[in-house]
């Protein structure tokens, strides 16, 4: 795998930072303020605002979580990661589109937080969703998203009982990487389930907008259910951890190159 050069590289690097940060806080809050993950994803990006430096932390936050998505959705145009064609490298290619658009949606509130535009405390996804509702396809495409986060779900579950993503990761990263990393995809996997179905159950069973659920409303909705509450709080922590090594060992691989392949290849 050729390794990635240049300013796409440091952006990328910095998105793994700023997806750090992230779930971290969300994790953080989830074990010590059940009031302010009730608000969801609004909490975290409050939560970071009323900190020291906090609005320049959200700026760093847009630009890191946007460079992710980019990175994510170079997967299913360009194959970057070489996880193929066939059915189970679509599968996985389709989940890494699925968490693009999670995390621009993501930027998308955090830049709210830090220009300070009204109604950012709001259900952002909620709204996006009535939006999408309001056309004919609407229900059917929110469906559809679901099903991706159920594939991502499925690709995040597998990444923790094999630890493949340490193909991708560099030998000089700590000897807990691997632990930390299964730690945190299995978490993810229950929080990718959780979004997922909240989509496909609004685009295909009941067309109700508040039932979307982002990254915080999903695990907002395991507050209640006590244990498995606190070990997916500490697994978000882990899964924090788990995304500053990235930032510092993972492999980057070379967008520019592999698509200049694919335009060759077609």
């Amino acid at each position: 795998m050729a390794q990635g050069t240049g300013k796409l590289e440091m952006l990328v690097r910095v998105g793994f930072f700023s997806r750090a940060i992230l779930y971290m806080v969300l994790g953080l809050i989830a074990l010590g303020a059940i009031g302010q993950i009730s608000q969801g994803t609004a909490g975290i990006f409050k939560t970071v605002d009323s900190i020291p430096g906090g609005n320049a932390l959200l700026w760093v936050l847009v630009i890191g979580m946007v460079g992710y998505a980019m990175f994510r959705f170079a997967s299913p145009a360009f194959d970057i990661e070489n996880k193929g064609s066939d059915a189970k490298g679509w599968a996985q290619r389709i989940g890494h589109a699925g968490s693009a658009i999670g995390h621009l949606a993501l930027a998308w509130t955090a830049y709210k937080f830090a220009t300070g535009a009204p109604g950012r405390e709001g259900n952002g996804a909620a709204e996006a969703a009535q939006g999408v509702l309001s056309f004919d396809l609407g229900g059917p495409v929110i469906g559809i998203l679901g099903i991706t986060f159920f594939l991502a779900a499925l690709s995040q579950a597998m990444e923790a009982a094999t630890a493949s993503f340490m193909h991708n990761i560099s030998s000089r990263a700590p000897e807990q990487t691997e632990l930390v990393g299964r730690i945190g995809y299995a978490t993810r996997a229950v929080i990718f389930a959780i979004i997922g179905w909240s989509l496909v159950q609004t685009g295909f069973l009941a067309a109700d907008a508040s039932n979307v659920k982002t990254l915080g409303e999903a695990v907002a909705s395991l507050a209640a259910m006590g244990t498995l509450f606190t070990l997916v709080a500490i697994g978000l922590i882990m899964f924090g951890l788990f995304s500053l090594l990235l930032a510092r060992y993972r492999i980057i691989p070379d967008i520019d190159e592999h698509a200049r392949k694919h335009v060759n290849a077609g």
